[in-house]
């Protein structure tokens, strides 16, 4: 126990890295996937560009942070195995499940366009990238709030906070569509 809150800071350092590359990853996705409709030579510049920018952010900082987080988790869960007879930590771990699963879907995409294989669109590919968004307010008001009342209104709260970014997406692409360049 004496080095518990060693192992706290350093996962939540970990956890504020992995999500700031699962934040940016998509966002080079979209540049990478609107590069492949740009003219040449503008094309053979960008896209190799992205793809090498794109891969220093998914194997230097993504991934190691997602596996040094995890580590560092179940060596909290070692220290405090109380926390997994608690019902906010069963339904956090599911997020983190969830979390696992965008971060591979994300690493499918990334080595299809790491192959120049592009199958989203720019605006679905803007559309996922509140995925990772979704999750962290859900992981954190569960952490902070851990009363089980409050989970119905945390639920309610992320359904809420999905429809205000659906409204923002599609607001967003209507200034697009009349303004390319914004």
């Amino acid at each position: 126990m004496e080095y518990y809150l060693y192992i706290k800071a350093l996962h939540l350092i970990f956890v504020i890295t992995w999500f700031a590359g699962l934040f940016y990853i998509p966002r080079l996705f979209v540049y990478h996937i609107e590069a492949n409709l740009k003219p040449e030579p503008e094309k053979s510049i960008l896209v190799p560009q992205l793809q090498l920018m794109t891969r220093r952010l998914w194997y230097i900082i993504t991934w190691p942070s997602a596996i040094l987080a995890s580590l560092f988790a179940f060596w909290l869960l070692y220290l405090m195995p109380i926390w997994l007879d608690q019902d906010w930590m069963v339904v956090k771990l599911g997020f983190v499940v969830l979390l696992y699963m965008y971060h591979y879907k994300c690493h499918l995409i990334f080595k299809e366009l790491q192959n120049n294989v592009v199958k989203w669109s720019s605006n679905q590919m803007r559309l996922w990238n509140e995925g990772s968004t979704l999750i962290l307010f859900a992981v954190i008001f569960l952490v902070v709030v851990r009363d089980a009342v409050n989970w119905i209104y945390g639920v309610i709260g992320i359904f809420l906070l999905s429809v205000i970014l659906m409204l923002g997406f599609k607001m967003y692409k209507r200034i697009r569509s009349k303004n390319p360049n914004a």
